[in-house]
């Protein structure tokens, strides 16, 4: 793009990339270790899986308010030094040969807390970090990175377990997790005034209340909560559907949900040129409206069953949900107060991690009852709401970034 950024944000920018990339190898890992080296079945790696979303259920609203009482980057040190920690024993634990399901479970348990204490204190660190005007392109950078991360991880994390074995993918890991620490170590943070003593479930109010009656964030809070549901019942249904209806074999299954990676990164690319180019809840809106378009290319596949069709869709679905990322992130940075930043990420992070064992719930129940089909169709009427009330909000007339609240 030709940008210049600040140090400390070119620092936080690395240090985000090694942390993803260590999240996302370790998250594909682990069920690969529990199904190779234990047996598991699908049971096992459910619980694997339940374990590792627990914290930002439990943990991101009380780590949101530590990012606004302490500085951000010690949060972010702490925490990515906790992944690391939680990756060398998961190494220990390979080369030990001590591998237990219950030790991949509490060790994925802490990984996944470092990964919420970065989560939210990252967002509300940036905007301390760069110009305002330069807030769009710091998140599409960041993003980008995420994208990549997401696209790369899992397919890396496979070759080294199937080549090397499980020891090399944590070694990877633990490698770029202690490189994180190491950037965010040379990140400098400006001083922050220091907020007025309160009691904390008065400051978690706070942050929830902003949300709620702030014009622009509700909307986008309940768009959120839609899209997740209605994603999570068709990541429920996809797989035996895809096998089953689609005829897919699993090497071709995987090439199409690499698709939503691809999808990620391309969107999060162009994600700059689409803002300049629109008004910026147009912006906003794209992502939402680019879902209702994958969901019914996915539908489609009934009429029409290939795998180019479910293919595309993956991509759709990676494309436009990552403008939104980055087009809501920086809405939501440029009318937060910044003292309060930390709080309303959390809400954002535990409304939406809430939402994603409800669609994998409904999705369950409803493809049991009434087959993959319906899981279709039920995540389009899902994706169908989420477009309906983000095109129905204020966001509508909103031109430009609106003026910073204080």
């Amino acid at each position: 793009m030709g940008t210049s950024f600040p140090r400390s944000f070119t620092a936080l920018a690395g240090s985000n990339l090694a942390a993803q990339s260590a999240e996302q190898l370790s998250l594909a890992a682990v069920p690969l270790v529990a199904v190779l080296a234990l047996g598991a079945g699908p049971g096992e790696t459910g619980v694997l899986a339940a374990v590792q979303t627990l914290p930002f259920l439990l943990l991101s609203i009380p780590l949101g308010l530590l990012a606004d009482r302490m500085s951000r980057r010690r949060l972010m040190l702490w925490a990515e030094a906790l992944r690391a920690l939680s990756l060398l024993a998961l190494l220990a634990m390979v080369l030990s040969s001590r591998l237990s399901i219950a030790g991949l479970a509490i060790l994925g348990f802490l990984g996944a807390v470092g990964t919420v204490g970065f989560s939210v204190a990252a967002p509300a660190l940036i905007p301390a970090l760069v110009p305002r005007e330069l807030l769009g392109q710091a998140n599409g950078r960041i993003e980008l990175a995420r994208s990549a991360a997401y696209a790369a991880g899992p397919a890396l994390a496979g070759a080294l377990v199937a080549w090397a074995g499980a020891s090399a993918a944590f070694v990877l890991a633990a490698m770029l997790s202690a490189s994180a620490v190491a950037l965010l170590w040379r990140l400098t943070e400006p001083p922050r005034a220091p907020l007025p003593a309160r009691h904390p479930m008065l400051e978690i109010r706070d942050g929830a209340r902003f949300v709620w009656q702030q014009p622009y964030l509700r909307p986008m809070l309940l768009t959120g909560v839609a899209w997740n549901i209605s994603w999570f019942v068709l990541q429920a249904a996809y797989v035996p559907y895809a096998v089953r209806v689609l005829g897919l074999n699993a090497q071709a299954v995987g090439i199409t949900l690499a698709m939503y990676g691809v999808g990620m990164v391309v969107g999060a690319l162009l994600a700059s040129r689409v803002v300049g180019a629109l008004p910026f809840g147009r912006a906003i809106q794209l992502g939402p409206a680019v879902s209702v378009l994958a969901a019914f290319t996915m539908v489609a596949t009934l009429a029409v069953p290939t795998g180019a069709l479910a293919a595309t869709s993956f991509f759709l679905f990676g494309a436009g949900p990552i403008m939104w990322t980055i087009t809501s992130t920086t809405l939501r940075q440029s009318i937060t107060p910044g003292a309060m930043l930390g709080r309303v990420s959390s809400v954002f992070l535990t409304v939406n991690a809430g939402a994603r064992p409800v669609g994998a719930a409904l999705g369950a129940l409803v493809g049991a009852s009434w087959g993959e089909a319906a899981c279709l169709w039920l995540a389009a009427a899902g994706f169908v709401l989420q477009a309906a009330v983000i095109f129905a909000s204020s966001l509508s007339g909103l031109r430009r970034l609106p003026a910073p609240t204080h």
